[in-house]
């Protein structure tokens, strides 16, 4: 499993970091610029999986509109991988539920006009307001997980509109400070995955 070599880019800690500054300092819950740094983390590796060049807040076309993506990554001139980069800090029951449509709604704009793009979603969840939801029989964070999970996994020959190729689920706590709880691990299978669906739909990539 490929590993991100130090001096590459913004490590994920630093990218909470700066995520926690901006909510609590800065008082930017929603502003566009709160995952600059995720983005730059991102960018930096694809580039240490062979996939060099990638570019924060893209517009890419889509079948209804041309949108800004948080990270893409371009060959011979065309969108092949995308990455969505999403935060939820608090009002979690607000939230979550339109969350989902959300991700298939800006997924949906984009695979039906390019069919072929990779697609990544990265969600920084904190679990500092987390509490367990009497509806669902669950925490809202474990419903949250639950459902992305089932959108996840697009894969040929089934181009399923509307689902992602990989999902990293990336817990956070803002109790006390930024605090990197659980996912950190598994956002390397992440870029791994994504770099090797990008690979398998573009044969012509030279090895990395």
């Amino acid at each position: 499993m490929s590993r991100d070599p130090p001096g590459m880019g913004p490590t994920l800690e630093q990218a909470v970091s700066d995520l926690y500054r901006k909510a609590r300092s800065e008082g930017s819950t929603t502003s566009t610029k709160r995952l600059e740094t995720l983005a730059r983390h991102c960018v930096a590796a694809l580039a240490s999986r062979g996939l060099p060049g990638a570019v924060a807040e893209p517009p890419l076309p889509g079948f209804a509109r041309t949108k800004d993506w948080d990270v893409g990554w371009f060959h011979r001139q065309k969108i092949r991988l995308a990455i969505s980069l999403k935060s939820i800090l608090a009002n979690l029951g607000g939230t979550v539920p339109n969350r989902i449509d959300d991700l298939m709604g800006e997924v949906a704009n984009l695979q039906l006009y390019s069919p072929e793009v990779v697609v990544g979603y990265l969600m920084l969840f904190n679990v500092e307001h987390d509490e367990f939801s009497r509806k669902h029989g669950c925490t809202w964070g474990e419903l949250l997980e639950s459902r992305l999970r089932s959108l996840a996994g697009r894969a040929p020959p089934h181009w399923t509109i509307g689902t992602v190729e990989a999902l990293a689920f990336v817990r956070v706590d803002f109790s006390h400070g930024p605090r990197l709880i659980a996912g950190g691990e598994a956002l390397h299978a992440f870029f791994d995955l994504l770099a090797d669906q990008v690979r398998r739909r573009n044969p012509d990539l030279p090895a990395s």
